[in-house]
């Protein structure tokens, strides 16, 4: 089976192992849940990297314009990142967080910038909650 049929599986599978297992977790999560999102975010960068080197800049748009699904994929994470934006947003600026500058971040990378922003934002929290319990 070529790479590019196993990865998108393997990830599949991560991603919905992790989702259930957020969902159905009862504690809090750890002062150091941050390094996973860091983790995250710097392993898609250099993936995202490849892309660019084999692909060019913009070699996405041609996928996300080829035809209906390609189109339907484009306007879901579109959607996707909005919604997390709406969520996290607020929590980022509670947290002394300048939104514009991740935004920014976001809209020019996706989940790349998305996932640095949950870490710094986790970073914080766990921060805070460290400071709190002395």
């Amino acid at each position: 089976m070529p790479l590019f049929d196993i990865l998108p599986l393997l990830a599949g599978l991560a991603a919905v192992t992790f989702m259930l297992t957020h969902a159905l977790r009862q504690r809090p999560l750890g002062p150091d849940a941050w390094i996973g999102a860091a983790l995250l975010s710097a392993g898609f960068a250099g993936w995202s990297l490849y892309a660019i080197l084999t692909g060019g800049p913009f070699g996405f748009w041609a996928e996300h314009t080829r035809n209906a699904w390609g189109v339907q994929i484009w306007f879901d994470l579109l959607l996707a990142g909005c919604c997390a934006l709406v969520f996290i947003v607020p929590d980022a600026r509670r947290l002394g967080m300048r939104p514009l500058p991740w935004v920014v971040l976001v809209i020019c990378s996706g989940a790349i910038g998305l996932l640095a922003m949950l870490a710094r934002m986790l970073y914080l929290k766990g921060r805070t909650q460290a400071a709190d319990r002395v």
